[in-house]
């Protein structure tokens, strides 16, 4: 390596984006700059995580950087940041800053460059986040990042209300790390929470869906839940979460859906906390899911919806036309979903559905070999001819009917069958 200077070996880090933002701060060095890695590539390092991408903090102001790589996007040039690309990785390289006069609990007004990185750090949100290290494996850890770690302890550096003024966003992010990390959250960090969580509705919701989602998704839900209603969090949103209670069985069962399914996560939280399709669909509309994720969601709701008003109180299969119908209706997707739900149900020792029936409609599910209109094999213009009819409300209604007991097996998804179907369907109706 250039000047005989070795880097540090990252452990949990791609060695290809390692190499490449090690030379970077070379550079930065070599101009007679100091360099650091910063933050989460820190953190997560120390902690025997994967690090997904590499920032650094310099002394250097960001022309000087742009000036120094050939490849560079002036991300945020005005807050000291710029974008530095090595073939297929980008690294964003921040000027050692201050911060003052936030807009809104969120943006700063003003950013002052300083020439330490301990002052830079100083701004930061977290211990665990306010840590650099430098190209030789020296460690720029003044707030005990290190020590919180190895406590399991997420604390505010400095200030925690001060902190959470300044950017409200930081409350909820403070339980994302508690519930995703296992780690409890320092007295005084809570009680900046609790003093500052009325400033959380100035926040857009999209930012707080994000981090929410992180949550759900993560290994350990239920406990970022549970800090998210003590906190009071959950009702000071743009879009507040009415919450009124919830059934524990319900909601221990959603862990037990793996994070890949986070729609399913989803719709079992909101149907343990009671809420019904038609409200979830308008309270995700307010956390701007896109309409894919608020629809799969809500989907699922139905089914289950849908299928307690056909068995009741039993709770316990269903007749195959009335699967197949909800199949159609929803979607296999949707479908095998709630029988997904429904075993997670089951194995929390909730209200559910019993796994013999799940079994039998899971294979019915299986089974259907059509699933849409354009899979019947025939037409509506081809139906109008065959029976000699004007086209109307009818048709559809009766390729509705035709499609039903296709996909359930109950007759043969060929024109001839169809049609033949059709004319003693309409032959029933007219004579009826």
């Amino acid at each position: 390596m250039s000047n005989g200077q070795k880097s540090i070996q990252w452990r949990y880090a791609d060695q290809t984006m390692a190499d490449r933002s090690a030379e970077v701060i070379r550079t930065l060095l070599q101009h007679g700059y100091e360099a650091y890695w910063v933050g989460g590539c820190v953190r997560d390092e120390y902690m025997g995580r994967r690090v997904s991408d590499m920032d650094i903090t310099t002394s250097a102001r960001p022309e000087i950087t742009a000036s120094l790589f050939p490849k560079v996007i002036p991300t945020g040039i005005q807050h000291g940041t710029v974008t530095v690309l090595v073939e297929d990785d980008a690294f964003e390289v921040t000027t050692f800053r201050i911060e003052g006069g936030y807009e809104d609990h969120r943006h700063p007004t003003e950013v002052a460059f300083v020439g330490e990185v301990k002052e830079d750090l100083r701004r930061r949100d977290f211990t665990m986040n306010a840590m650099a290290i430098g190209l030789d494996g020296t460690w720029v850890d003044p707030f005990g990042g290190r020590a919180d770690i190895d406590r399991r302890r997420i604390r505010c550096v400095g200030d925690a209300s001060l902190r959470f003024r300044e950017d409200a966003l930081r409350m909820v992010r403070c339980i994302r790390f508690a519930s995703v990390f296992g780690f409890s959250i320092a007295p005084r960090t809570w009680m900046g929470i609790l003093a500052e969580r009325d400033t959380l509705g100035f926040i857009a919701m999209e930012r707080i869906r994000s981090e929410f989602e992180k949550i759900m998704a993560g290994p350990s839900p239920l406990r970022g839940l549970s800090m998210f209603v003590r906190s009071g969090l959950y009702s000071r949103m743009k879009a507040p979460f009415v919450y009124a209670g919830h059934d524990d069985r319900m909601i221990s069962a959603i862990p037990l859906i793996d994070p890949a399914h986070a729609h399913i996560r989803w719709s079992l939280l909101l149907l343990a906390c009671g809420i019904q399709s038609p409200a979830a669909d308008e309270l995700l509309r307010g956390w701007t899911f896109s309409n894919k994720q608020r629809q799969n969601i809500v989907s699922l709701m139905s089914i289950q919806e849908e299928w307690l008003k056909l068995t009741g109180a039993n709770q316990e299969g269903m007749d195959k036309l009335s699967w197949v119908r909800l199949a159609l209706t929803h979607g296999k997707e949707s479908a095998d979903g709630w029988l997904l739900m429904q075993r997670a149900l089951h194995q929390a020792g909730a209200p559910a559905m019993a796994q013999t029936a799940n079994r039998q409609l899971a294979g019915w599910l299986e089974e259907m070999s059509i699933r849409s209109l354009k899979d019947l094999a025939v037409t509506g213009n081809e139906l109008v001819q065959a029976l000699g009819k004007r086209g109307g409300p009818w048709l559809g209604e009766l390729l509705g009917q035709l499609l039903l007991h296709a996909a359930a097996g109950q007759i043969n998804n060929d024109k001839e069958s169809l049609i033949d179907e059709a004319k003693r369907v309409v032959m029933n109706h007219e004579g009826s």
